[in-house]
């Protein structure tokens, strides 16, 4: 049984028995032109991006199309359907952020329909990088960062990966406009209220409805798990600070319904808010009593020394990937707050403030 967080309360109980049921959920109407369609994420245990349509007729908005895949692609199309539209009908998209299982179908809807797509300039900057251009580029900038995080040559090959796997993700669209913190939305007969909320990405955009009071939240707030902070390369240093600042942003908003982009709807905001930066707190604790009992290691060497979900021996691929860009992210967060310091040189190797390096 989905065990339920504290002070939660359900409001999509047909996402939950559908998630404990390991099935799709249905399409749902949740008010007169406003509908949750799930697309399914092939072999990936989030299983679904809850894609939001908003309006009627040629007016129709999508929040977030899922991910590239021709199954999730049929799948769209199917589920506005079923609301009587079609991928013509679509006006905009609306993206939370730049992560594949959310903007990876918007190019499809903007061939097929013409529509414009929006999301926050910190996202799309990353989109538009040239360096994002092509697979042997891109391949060889994520296996240089892992090693910057401690990964021997191989182990960083191994984790990233052929070229080729790279191919579906160089493709994404850029999207044509831009939206920032407290922009009202494109969306006719909405008041959907952009509010930027760095730190699963650089550019992770939530939007708050001012009419019905609903938030929809992207991956910022889920309701069973906590989302993936992670360093990545470039410029952005500071994530996981960025997104406990958000967390309180967020938490402190009316808003009367959470609307996930995965798993299901929920109330108790405040509650939910606080439980996840609770998480936070203890990873950072564990993190802090694994570098004081190993000084001088890295970000790859740590994170196999900490708790997960499984044993570290079965993270592989793009799994130990997040994991490690995850701890160096609450690494860089021990730093920030006097608690860590780290050795310069192209591998920092980190120690417990004020102890003697041995």
């Amino acid at each position: 049984m989905t065990a339920i967080p504290a002070g939660q309360d359900v409001t999509g109980t047909r996402q939950l028995e559908a998630w404990r049921q390991r099935v799709m959920p249905p399409v749902e109407q949740l008010a007169g032109d406003l509908w949750s369609v799930p697309v399914p994420i092939p072999n990936n245990p989030l299983r679904y991006v809850s894609s939001y349509a908003f309006g009627a007729g040629a007016g129709l908005v999508l929040l977030d199309t899922g991910w590239d895949a021709d199954e999730s692609w049929q799948a769209l199309l199917a589920g506005l359907a079923s609301i009587g539209a079609s991928a013509k009908d679509v006006r905009g998209v609306l993206v939370s952020h730049m992560h594949f299982d959310h903007v990876g179908l918007a190019g499809r809807m903007r061939a097929a329909s013409g529509a414009w797509v929006a999301m926050h300039p910190a996202d799309r900057a990353v989109l538009a990088d040239p360096r994002m251009s092509g697979p042997g580029d891109a391949v060889a900038r994520e296996a240089a960062f892992l090693r910057s995080l401690g990964a021997e040559a191989a182990e960083a090959a191994e984790a990233v990966g052929p070229a080729g796997g790279f191919a579906p993700f160089l493709r994404t669209a850029v999207p044509d406009r831009e939206l920032c913190d407290g922009d009202l939305a494109d969306v006719p007969g909405w008041r959907l209220r952009a509010v930027h909320t760095p730190g699963h990405t650089p550019g992770h955009l939530c939007f708050v409805d001012e009419v019905s009071q609903r938030l929809f939240a992207g991956d910022h707030i889920l309701p069973r798990i906590t989302p993936n902070i992670s360093l990545m390369w470039g410029e952005y240093r500071e994530p996981l600070a960025d997104y406990l600042t958000s967390l309180a942003k967020v938490r402190e908003l009316d808003v009367d319904e959470i609307m996930p982009a995965h798993e299901w709807r929920f109330r108790g905001l405040a509650e939910r808010a606080d439980g996840i930066a609770a998480h936070h707190e203890r990873r950072l604790a564990e993190l802090l009593a694994v570098i004081a009992a190993h000084p001088g290691e890295s970000p790859w060497f740590l994170a196999g020394q900490l708790t997960w979900s499984r044993s570290w021996d079965q993270y592989s691929g793009r799994m130990r990937i997040s994991a490690v860009t995850e701890t160096a992210a609450h690494v860089l967060e021990l730093v920030r707050r006097g608690l860590v310091t780290g050795s310069d040189g192209d591998v920092p190797a980190y120690r417990v403030a004020g102890r003697a390096v041995g």
